[in-house]
């Protein structure tokens, strides 16, 4: 490529950056204001509601940090690596050796799964939950056990931790796909409880979403039990899901485990510095969790207006009872342009909706109206 068509390349790519950082650049002058009206692009002509994702995007700290690492990203990440850690570590206030980076909370998931079950080792989890640690033990041919949710969509914590056998327990708080918490004394019951042998993974992705004091997050208990391990995501609110980091806090023992089955250098040098400019920016999370907060209530009353009972929501995300199979009506919801989430087979009644902007979930409640009508 020549230097003058290696130049506009570069020109094109800060422009597409330039684009979504111009929301982002007016964050801190509607700090204590509503949310921007503004839709995001279609995907496939769709409103996607499907996926869990921040409607609002990366921060501008992120978009511009980006835009400043293009000229090493012919370098391996590893200088950017460590001052994210550094940063993670001082945050959570533990030390660099507590900490694995990650491509999203994905990888730690994995990573979890190969270090600490296989054959022999049953891993048990909620029914339901996020799914992907119990694929990925199926594949480690070790066994899966599924534990109902409560009636109230808690994690049934005695039942989960009196599993004969078990190696390795996942807990997803808030969980998805239902958004509802387990609270906090009973997960201090459980971790007080659970064998030291037995390795316990806590899922905090929606963390940051959480409105009541009946929570809270069990990093700082991560010196107290050497078998727990903490996964934490930059895909939610920091509005990163396409550019993959995650990462988890445990103690060095059980990172050194993990790092045995981890792909070596996995995120990369954008990602890496788009994920420490973002924990320099506070209006992300606070504008994120309040605007997330203000639709979702806007949600909450028209669907208590047209009498649908929902599992109330500690995430960005809901699910709403249609008292009938699901399956036809997200057939019809996408005939209509919005796309909600799939069918979850232990709750196969139940409409799993994330949370978009203003405008996106008129689109939806419109879309909803006629499709149930």
């Amino acid at each position: 490529m020549s230097r003058s068509s290696n130049a506009i390349s570069r020109r094109s790519f800060a422009q597409i950056l330039g684009a979504g950082a111009a929301l982002a650049a007016m964050r801190p002058a509607f700090a204590l204001a509503p949310a921007p009206r503004f839709s995001r692009p279609l995907v496939n002509g769709l409103v996607r509601l499907s996926a869990n994702e921040n409607p609002y995007g990366p921060s501008q700290m992120a978009f511009k940090a980006i835009e400043d690492n293009l000229k090493v990203s012919n370098r391996y990440p590893d200088h950017q690596e460590h001052p994210l850690i550094e940063e993670l570590a001082r945050i959570n206030n533990v030390k660099p050796e507590n900490i694995i980076v990650g491509a999203g909370s994905g990888e730690i998931l994995k990573l979890c799964v190969a270090a600490f079950s296989g054959p022999g080792r049953k891993v048990v989890m909620a029914d339901p939950t996020f799914e992907s640690v119990g694929q990925h033990a199926s594949a480690s041919k070790a066994e899966v056990v599924k534990i109902k949710l409560t009636d109230d969509f808690r994690h049934d914590l005695l039942k989960m931790g009196a599993v004969p056998g078990s190696g390795f327990i996942y807990v997803c708080n808030p969980n998805n796909p239902t958004a509802s918490l387990t609270p906090k004394h009973e997960v201090r019951e459980f971790l007080a409880k659970v064998p030291r042998d037995t390795i316990v993974l806590i899922d905090e992705a929606y963390y940051h979403f959480v409105e009541t004091d009946d929570y809270e997050t069990v990093i700082p208990l991560i010196s107290k039990y050497p078998n727990l391990v903490v996964a934490r995501t930059f895909s939610k609110v920091y509005g990163m899901a396409g550019l993959r980091c995650g990462y988890c806090v445990a103690q060095p023992d059980l990172v050194k485990r993990m790092n045995e089955h981890r792909f070596f250098q996995s995120v990369s040098v954008l990602t890496l510095t788009a994920a420490l400019a973002s924990l320099k920016d506070q209006s992300q999370v606070t504008n994120g969790v309040r605007w997330n907060a203000d639709a979702k209530k806007y949600v909450y009353t028209e669907l208590d207006k047209l009498g649908y009972r929902f599992i109330p929501s500690s995430a960005n995300f809901l699910m709403i009872d249609l008292k009938k199979p699901v399956k036809p009506s997200i057939q019809a919801m996408r005939e209509n342009g919005v796309e909600v989430g799939r069918v979850f087979p232990a709750l196969p009644n139940h409409m799993r909706v994330s949370i978009g902007t203003m405008p996106e979930m008129e689109t939806f409640m419109a879309a909803f109206r006629k499709v149930m009508a």
